[in-house]
């Protein structure tokens, strides 16, 4: 989850680039303001990672670490 603007969702994007292998993961980004129901839900959140499958979320701040973190916990056929 981003908005166009948001600084910190730069940052997060740069954490991703470097360490999320794109041949296993897709990420989409999602701008909340074109969404009502988002912008409420996420709004002093954002930059938010959210697992489409099991809903998981990675909220702002988080690093490296925490990043591979929820990588390890997503379900095995994650982009395979």
């Amino acid at each position: 989850m981003s908005t166009l603007g948001c600084h910190l969702c730069d940052v997060a994007a740069e954490i991703l680039i470097h360490h999320m292998d794109p041949a296993r993961f897709v990420v989409d980004v999602v701008d909340i303001a074109e969404d009502d129901a988002l912008m409420e839900k996420y709004a002093v959140r954002i930059p938010v990672l959210v697992d489409e499958v099991s809903g998981r979320e990675l909220g702002w701040p988080f690093d490296q670490a925490q990043l591979g973190e929820f990588i390890a916990g997503l379900p095995a056929d994650m982009g395979e």
